[in-house]
């Protein structure tokens, strides 16, 4: 099994399914007509399949070329490595090709490369008769049923692909572009800063002239100077990237002669460090010659580390300063632009004098509000009826009076059923005492001190 075969089996579910690779490496053209849905799902597997696969890097390419992960390679060495045993090649691999150049997803490279206009105008988009011609010339066949589907031998841009990275590219420039300076970049240094970016150790040639057109052609997010192999990103601010100039090609050649140097340092720091480690165990072990020479090699890395970490820190002092200057450069046509505008602003307020003409022209039809409303006042208050003003507080008062005549009495009224409950409380607890205290007085008596009648008293009647 061929790697290409191996990934997609592994990472595709229609290429785990016997039934579904009969049926994918059968001749389906004729479902075209009758079974649509059928043959739309066939082609969607294979474009799908085709697409992570050249993401990945497994479409096979020519020897000693580096792998694209943009372009689709068709031909021989493609149908080998989906070659199986079971159902040998794939018989409509063409037409799906066919079909997903007509709808757009896959693009011959040279019209993607020399189109001027964005892939996505409606111009671009070939008729069926442009798809048929451009298979009629490469294959030399009508293309009718009955006649053999024949994989042309070409390169194709997949579309799906390029987006994806063209996105990543710009939100990455997006979020470490801090300065105007630091939006420039020369090919080289595009690569190795964007190539993580994109998921791969180093963009190949051809993936990399695809996406720096794309980016310049079809999204409009950089200026590309061919000549001098300068990029420039658009800015947040601009509506479209601004031309490459000279001060841009300096800017990206020092950013790429520091992002070179420091690679280099580093190296410089790891042999030095070998080598004391060499010439040590060389002194232990009595191998004076060895230590020499590893003394003398040391020597030399330290020499050149000076002279490169010298460089490194000449180059960035003036970057840092080409870097001020820029933003610096930046921050005056702001400024200029800000004083023309308010320039124009103040103009349309017809300067000092129209304000404050304005102004006193405002407190004069503000003082007419408030003499108008002054009279309004005044008239409404000659309409009042004074004597509907004296019945109706005399009623208020009259009413009054009622109320607090009606409260007193009523308070009067419970204070007197009060004062009677009071009264009859006590005169139950005095017929109490004395029915319980009366009869205990009358035993304590002495009979004989009650004085007695006297016998010669005469009644009173008869005196």
């Amino acid at each position: 099994m061929t790697e290409l075969l191996d990934f997609l089996r592994t990472h595709e579910e229609v290429f785990r399914s016997r039934a579904r690779l009969a049926s994918l490496y059968s001749d389906f053209r004729s479902q075209r007509q009758t079974n649509p849905d059928g043959y739309q799902a066939n082609a969607s597997a294979w474009l799908r399949a085709l697409t992570a696969a050249a993401k990945a890097g497994l479409i096979p390419a020519q020897a000693g070329s580096q792998q694209d992960r943009f372009t689709l390679h068709t031909g021989e060495e493609l149908l080998r490595g989906l070659q199986t045993t079971e159902f040998g090649r794939p018989l409509a691999l063409g037409s799906v090709l066919e079909d997903a150049v007509r709808k757009g997803q896959l693009m011959p490279v040279r019209e993607f490369l020399d189109a001027k206009k964005s892939v996505y105008a409606k111009s671009w988009v070939p008729t069926p008769w442009q798809v048929v011609s451009w298979s009629l010339r490469q294959l030399g066949v009508t293309g009718r049923e009955g006649v053999e589907d024949r994989l042309v031998k070409g390169d194709f841009v997949v579309m799906a692909n390029v987006e994806e990275a063209a996105k990543a590219v710009m939100d990455e420039a997006m979020r470490t572009a801090t300065s105007n300076a630091s939006r420039v970049f020369s090919k080289d240094l595009f690569i190795s800063t964007f190539s993580p970016t994109v998921g791969v150790e180093a963009l190949s040639v051809h993936d990399t002239e695809v996406l720096l057109k794309y980016l310049v052609r079809d999204r409009a997010a950089i200026a590309y100077d061919e000549t001098s192999g300068t990029i420039k990103f658009k800015a947040s601010s601009e509506k479209a990237p601004a031309v490459v100039e000279q001060e841009d090609i300096t800017i990206a050649s020092l950013r790429t002669l520091i992002t070179g140097l420091e690679p280099q340092i580093e190296q410089l720091t790891r042999q030095i460090s070998e080598l004391d480690v060499k010439a040590r165990e060389a002194v232990t072990k009595k191998q004076l010659v060895t230590a020499k020479t590893a003394l003398r090699q040391k020597k030399l890395a330290e020499t050149k580390l000076q002279q490169r970490t010298a460089t490194l820190m000449q180059t960035e002092e003036v970057y840092a300063k080409i870097e001020q200057a820029a933003d610096q450069v930046e921050m005056v046509r702001v400024m200029e632009a800000s004083s023309q505008t308010l320039r124009a602003l103040n103009q349309k307020t017809g300067g000092v004098e129209r304000v404050q003409d304005v102004m006193e022209g405002l407190r004069d039809e503000m003082t007419s509000v408030d003499e108008i409303q002054q009279a309004i006042n005044d008239g409404s208050a000659g309409a009042v009826d004074e004597g509907e003003v004296e019945d109706e507080l005399e009623a208020m008062e009259k009413a009054e009076r009622e109320r607090v005549e009606t409260v007193g009495r009523k308070a009067r009224e419970v204070q007197e059923v009060e004062e009677a409950e009071r009264t009859r409380l006590r005169l139950a607890e005095l017929d109490q005492v004395e029915k319980h205290e009366a009869p205990a007085n009358l035993e304590l008596v002495d009979h004989k001190e009650l004085p007695q009648p006297r016998t010669d008293e005469r009644p009173l009647e008869q005196a």
